[in-house]
Formats: structure tokens, C-alpha cells, sequence
């Protein structure tokens, strides 16, 4: 990964200070290039910058996304880490709290006997018996399981990129900004109701921030191309329900 140099931002700020200074002793033709030191595509049309952004996140394995996606009029809070072969991290909806883990083809969902229960709160004997066993391991998600499809969307770095960094409408640049100390060039689709994503300035042209269309959540990026270890959990930490889970 080609790390951000943090010392363009402190030298962009400089610049500006100096400028402002000269400006107020009288001088003229100091002005400040936004683009100046950058990776140059704040300078692109805004479907190029797209482009580009999507190439630079799909040529890297690993980043972490987290923030909130709405699906199905469900708002679901994500703190993932993923690369090519699977990936992990938190997702809470309607107040639960559960962790995923996917190595290759097998899925691992983690949660509190809380989250096995019926949602009216009073499970019969079977059903709290199941929640008990279940509490605070590593559930084998069976591939035939709907959990499965639902759940595992949530941990493939192409497919959630995929859905998430296309604008829609007419794209067009919204101007240069910052996001946690990195410039960034802003782009929107419809003026922001298809979408606004924040695009590095510094290194490569990674997405750092996006606000999707018509309030479906905001999601920030980091990590990019930073490995991280995955391997499936112990064995003594994992149960085998069978081929479909208890209902949750």
C-alpha cells in the first residue's frame, strides 16, 4: 500500500498560512493550488475520478469499512474488516449486537444467548436451551441456511464495494475537502440525492467517506490494503447446529 504522507497536508496548510500573511501585507499572486502535491485527480472529470477510485479499491485485498448501512428498511451499524478470501468484524441491528467471521466458503456468527431468543422474549425450553448452548460461540452458518446468503454479504470485499461506490445520476465534482487530515475530491450523484463519496488527493485515489442516496447510511474507508490475519476459530469455540439454524 502506498501509505498517505501527512506531511503534504501540514506543508498545504503552510502554504495557506504564508499566503494569507503575504495577502495581508499587500502582496499579490499568492494563491494556493488545491491540487498542488496531490495525486492529480482532482483535476478529472468527475466520471474519471469515479473510475479511478473504483480501480484503486479493487486493487487492493484488504480495508475496513464501518458506519451504517439501510436495507429493507432495516439500519444496520458495520464495523468490518475484509479482504479477498472473507473477513470479519460487528454488525448490530434492532438493538443486537453479533460478530462475523468468514474464512474461504465457511461462516462463523458469534452472539449472546439474547440474540438466539424469540424476539417476543419468551422462548420455550427448546428454544432456551439452544439460546444457552449458542451463547458466545462460533456458530457454523450452514450454506443452505437463509442466515447464510443474508450474513455473508456482509463480509465479501467485492461485493460490498461493488454495491456501494457506484453514484447514481449525473455525476459531477463538489469540490475539494478533508476527511480525518487527508484531502480529498468530493463527488455526487444528482447534486448528493445518488450519492456523495470523498476520493484521497494523497497516494492513491482510495474512497475515504461515502453518504449514500437517500439516507441509506454513511460508510467511512481506512486500511487500505493492510493485511490482517483470518483463520477460522478453535474448534472448542465452535458449534455445528446442523443444516439450519434456530430461528433468531
Amino acid at each position: 500500500m502506498t501509505a498517505i504522507p501527512q506531511s503534504r497536508t501540514r506543508r498545504a496548510a503552510l502554504v495557506s498560512a504564508v499566503c494569507a500573511l503575504a495577502v495581508g501585507l499587500g502582496a499579490t499572486g499568492c494563491s494556493e493550488d488545491p491540487d498542488a502535491g496531490t495525486n492529480g485527480v482532482g483535476k478529472l472529470p468527475a466520471k474519471e475520478i469515479q473510475a479511478r477510485t473504483q480501480k484503486a479499491a479493487g486493487s487492493v485485498d484488504t480495508v475496513r469499512l464501518s458506519g451504517t448501512v439501510v436495507t429493507s428498511g432495516k439500519t444496520y451499524k458495520l464495523d468490518m474488516r475484509l479482504k479477498a478470501d472473507g473477513g470479519s468484524g460487528s454488525v448490530t441491528a434492532e438493538g443486537s449486537t453479533f460478530h462475523l467471521l468468514k474464512v474461504d466458503d465457511q461462516l462463523f456468527l458469534k452472539a449472546d444467548a439474547a440474540f438466539w431468543k424469540h424476539e417476543d422474549g419468551k422462548p420455550g425450553a427448546a428454544d432456551k436451551a439452544a439460546a444457552d448452548k449458542l451463547d458466545g460461540k462460533y456458530v457454523k452458518v450452514p450454506t443452505g441456511d437463509p442466515s447464510y446468503k443474508k450474513f455473508s454479504g456482509f463480509t465479501d470485499k467485492d461485493l460490498l464495494l461493488d454495491g456501494l461506490l457506484t453514484l447514481h445520476g449525473a455525476v459531477r465534482t463538489d469540490g475539494h475537502h478533508e476527511q480525518s487530515g487527508v484531502r480529498t475530491i468530493r463527488i455526487t450523484g444528482d447534486g448528493g440525492d445518488g450519492g456523495t463519496l470523498d476520493v484521497s488527493l494523497e497516494g492513491e485515489p482510495y474512497p475515504l467517506r461515502l453518504v449514500r442516496g437517500g439516507g441509506a447510511g454513511t460508510l467511512s474507508f481506512s486500511s487500505w490494503g493492510e493485511d490482517f490475519a483470518l483463520r477460522e476459530p478453535a474448534e472448542d469455540d465452535t458449534v455445528d447446529y446442523g443444516k439450519q439454524l434456530p430461528s433468531s
